[in-house]
């Protein structure tokens, strides 16, 4: 029985790991959010049948693969180690709620919703995308502060030179700063900020290009190097542990090279030793 079982989980395992099934996942996750999509529509209600048939399908295909999923695995508390296996199977238990009852079907739509971050956990280039955005958090908290130190010194002075310009824009410092965000956006900022901000202080182009060249050009160019380096160092994580790429080539090469450098230190500690007892023996003779 214990060899059989073997046998049944090598099986799933390479079911698991095949490129066919995972693009199959993948086709079926798309489809489970055309048809979320669709169910927003009132001419689908004609199909009402059909979709809730439809629904049930992808949701007994979902606890079929994840079942997969967990029987493959040696010993079952290894699947709930990884995060992405946890977050999928808690996205499958929980679409499995009842969609009939009338006091949980709102409930049982949204996380029906969240099947389609399955995505994320089925393609390793999404996976790398969404840790990198996580990791690179704490390191752009620090330049969020220093926008928010830059928009708070801009929206004072805002306030004291332009309420009386628009006291809906500028009346006091969280309504200038919410101006301010709107000119950091571009959205009609020109139209309803600048030009009746200018007609009564000519000069006041300059408060703000200044501000938009502070938000846009530099904390914004800040906020996308922390995300490439973060990126470029989870890339180069990836690749250190699939063994493939050019940094996995270059971690050899020097792996290599130092066990060429250690053979040679030995080779010469040795020719040492041989050429030291040498003289040693030419004198006994």
């Amino acid at each position: 029985m214990r060899i059989y079982w073997n046998r049944l989980q090598d099986r799933l395992e390479r079911l698991r790991a095949n490129k066919l099934f995972e693009t199959f996942v993948i086709f079926v996750i798309i489809a489970s959010a055309l048809l979320i999509g669709a169910k927003t529509y009132e001419e689908t209600s004609r199909f009402d049948i059909i979709m809730r048939w439809l629904d049930l399908g992808i949701t007994l295909f979902f606890l079929f693969e994840i079942c997969i999923r967990l029987a493959a695995e040696k010993r079952t508390l290894d699947f709930f180690k990884k995060g992405w296996n946890i977050f999928d199977f808690l996205i499958v238990t929980a679409s499995l709620i009842p969609i009939d009852d009338s006091e949980m079907v709102l409930i049982a739509r949204l996380l029906r919703i969240f099947r389609v971050l399955r995505l994320v956990s089925m393609i390793p280039e999404l996976r790398m995308l969404l840790v990198a955005l996580v990791k690179s958090i704490p390191r752009m908290g620090y330049v969020a502060l220093l926008m928010f130190i830059i928009f708070y010194i801009y929206a004072a002075i805002g306030s004291f030179l332009f309420e009386s310009v628009d006291e809906k824009l500028w009346g006091n410092i969280s309504l200038a700063m919410l101006t301010l965000f709107q000119v950091a956006t571009f959205e009609s900022w020109a139209t309803a900020v600048l030009y009746p901000t200018m007609e009564h202080y000519p000069y006041s182009w300059i408060f703000f290009l200044t501000f938009i060249f502070l938000n846009a050009f530099i904390f914004l160019n800040m906020m996308i190097g922390i995300v490439l380096d973060v990126m470029q160092k989870e890339s180069a994580a990836e690749q250190l542990e699939s063994g493939e790429g050019e940094v996995a080539e270059i971690h050899w090469m020097r792996e290599q090279m130092v066990m060429m450098a250690e053979q040679l230190n030995r080779m010469e500690q040795q020719l040492g030793q041989v050429a030291s007892q040498a003289p040693k023996e030419n004198k006994g003779e």
